[in-house]
């Protein structure tokens, strides 16, 4: 059959193992819903599309067998460190989010974030987390082993693609339904400084790590 042929044996071990770490909120997870919840759907779509081809973008090296950036420490370091930046920086404005009465609120379509603004701020989550560069290779390399073809590869890459665009999609349209809107429009603020701090965590545990291992 055509699906034996495209996906290898342990694709059902690999697709369950990707989807749940997608179950794992992270800093996109926290950037996508803070958005989605302020701005719907039409202001936070292009985010989760960003964050798929951030995701793409390692699912292709991890393909083609790239490898490098474990085995150099200068590099590595030098996107963690970014990584960490970026994550403290989105947090910080997050943190600083003020109460908005309901017709602010309401009003706040009128200004959405640009698609271009959205896609970069996906794109930039997404690759400046460099667990997920380790994360796709070692979980392509584990799970398939070395005795997959490329065409399955690419099969497999596509497939995990697919599923955290339609995933974040998901997502930023229940964030943004009508009926939880009503319901979160009151603690908004709150909630945006709470994905704040979380990303700031992120930023922080990322610059302690890199610190503990710069000393050993």
């Amino acid at each position: 059959m055509w699906f034996d042929t495209l996906f290898p044996a342990h694709f059902p071990a690999l697709a369950l193992a990707h989807f749940v770490a997608l179950l794992s909120p992270g800093p996109d997870f926290f950037l996508l819903s803070g958005y989605a919840i302020r701005y719907r759907l039409r202001g936070s779509f292009a985010i989760a599309i960003g964050i798929a081809a951030g995701n793409g973008c390692y699912i292709a090296l991890a393909v083609a067998g790239w490898n490098g950036i474990q085995h150099s420490p200068r590099l590595f370091s030098l996107i963690e460190l970014a990584g960490a930046a970026y994550l403290l920086w989105i947090g910080w404005q997050l943190a600083h989010s003020r109460p908005r009465n309901g017709e602010l609120a309401l009003t706040a379509a009128a200004r959405l974030p640009s698609p271009a603004r959205q896609l970069l701020l996906g794109l930039g989550s997404s690759l400046l987390n460099p667990k997920n560069a380790l994360f796709y290779f070692s979980l392509m390399t584990t799970i398939l082993g070395s005795a997959v073809t490329l065409p399955q590869h690419i099969a497999c890459g596509v497939w995990m693609t697919l599923v955290v665009l339609v995933w974040d999609s998901l997502l930023a349209a229940l964030a943004g339904h009508d009926w939880l809107q009503r319901r979160l429009l009151r603690n908004l603020h709150w909630i945006e400084r709470a994905a704040g701090a979380l990303l700031i965590a992120f930023g922080l545990i990322l610059l302690f790590n890199r610190t503990v291992s710069a000393l050993v």
